[in-house]
């Protein structure tokens, strides 16, 4: 028997089930979701819970300086390049269950299949739980894989608020304290391999009733905030020719947004996911508004485009207001390398799982980990394709047979000399 056959047969569905449920108790809604935002108390919590289950089989963790989290399970050659794999497990609002947690759980249940049947690698192989992929407490999303590739500066995001005034800074602090054990290592070290297993977060998979995604790579984004500037005025007694109306101008630069960027295959994707009033009260005038645009493609000609088309829409229907557009990140397209992706596809042939070769519509953090080594992404069906939603949902055998194919594809990986 092989050592990936004697690793892939030691993977245990009911564990994995019951670590997904547990992780999903740490910032429970009440509709069956989880709210476990970027750097809170809740994702303080979660961690910990990583930390008290890599314990046990002796997994050593560490941290870096935008608070990213790893899980170390040495090689017989600790100074080579580490194999990683892993995802994220802060949430949105009202995220789900399984979005980014699949990953890290997946990648703490192969780490534990080795440690069971004794196997070590050739190279050390770390679980990696990356810092604010999801941009719904701190914008932008994927901050702690992007500063550890070096693509935004570390005091820039840490320098960044929330909504109450917190900084990203203060709570990675708050982090630091709360886990005052765990070593900090530096940024950016040397990686050999990276692998993400996920959610598709789509319906293809299951509409094709395939149980493995072969990523081939993620499309391209781009990501605005645009600013509103009117002014307050009385609501009952301002003329409406005197009125600077920042939510009037918005509103009417969204409208005609959506009539610039309207594409009859569906192919864009373009998203006004954040709306903010200022003063937001019923009988004022509303004197500032922000909202944000997520905008994607898969070529990166069109996602130019299109992107470069948003400030003089806006600054065309601002009226009477005054419109800034500031762009936060300008992600292209990319493709996977093509011996990661035949692992992956050789691993789920060799254990008889169906697959399909497809893109990400998703971004995620392998996007910035791809340009520091070999990256691949390996997904399985949700219910529906739905995600970013309480009602998201998984089967917990594609759990399992994901865990699977993560597992030999890490091993093969890990032996690279």
């Amino acid at each position: 028997m092989s050592s990936i056959n004697q690793v892939v047969s030691q993977i245990n569905q009911a564990r994995l089930w019951e670590r997904h449920e547990r992780l999903a108790e740490i910032g429970a809604t009440g509709r069956g979701g989880v709210n476990r935002q970027a750097l809170s108390k809740e994702e303080i919590l979660a961690r910990k819970q990583l930390r008290e289950w890599g314990s046990v089989i002796g997994l050593v963790p560490y941290s870096d300086a935008i608070g990213n989290f790893f899980l170390r399970y040495p090689g017989e050659n600790g100074d080579l390049a580490p194999v990683v794999t892993g995802s994220h497990i802060d949430t949105q609002p009202t995220g789900g269950r399984f979005d980014g947690s699949f990953g890290v759980l997946a990648a703490l249940e192969v780490i534990e299949a080795m440690h069971a049947t004794g196997y070590r690698p050739h190279r050390s192989v770390e679980l990696v739980a990356w810092t604010n992929e999801e941009g719904s407490r701190f914008a932008p999303g994927m901050m702690g894989s992007a500063v550890f590739r070096g693509q935004r500066e570390l005091d820039a995001m840490l320098a960044i608020r929330d909504s109450d005034g917190v900084s990203v800074g203060e709570s990675v602090a708050a982090i630091r304290s709360a886990e005052s054990e765990v070593c900090e290592r530096p940024l950016g070290f040397s990686l050999a391999a990276y692998i993400e297993a996920h959610i598709e977060q789509g319906p293809i998979l299951e509409l094709q009733r395939k149980v493995i995604g072969v990523v081939s790579g993620i499309q391209g984004k781009r990501v605005f905030r645009v600013t509103v500037d009117g002014e307050e005025n009385h609501a009952g007694t301002s003329p409406r020719a005197m009125r600077k109306d920042a939510l009037v101008a918005a509103v009417n630069m969204i409208g005609a947004l959506h009539d610039a960027i309207y594409d009859s295959e569906d192919v864009v994707k373009f998203t006004v996911g954040r709306f903010e009033v200022r003063p937001n009260a019923p009988s004022v005038v509303p004197a500032a508004v922000h909202f944000s645009i997520d905008l994607r493609h898969p070529d990166d000609a069109v996602l130019q485009r299109l992107g470069d088309r948003i400030e003089p829409v806006c600054t065309q229907h601002q009226g009477p207001c005054t419109v800034a557009v500031k762009e936060l990140s300008n992600d292209p397209a990319l493709e996977f390398p093509v011996a990661v992706r035949d692992t992956i596809r050789a691993i789920a042939k060799d254990l008889s799982i169906s697959y399909l070769d497809m893109p990400s519509a998703a971004g995620h953090d392998a996007r910035h980990i791809n340009y520091l080594c070999p990256t691949g992404m390996i997904f399985i069906p949700c219910e529906g394709g739905i995600s970013h939603n309480e009602a998201e949902s998984c089967e917990a055998e594609h759990l399992f047979e994901g865990a699977r194919v993560l597992a030999g594809t890490v091993m093969r990986l890990a032996e690279m000399t």
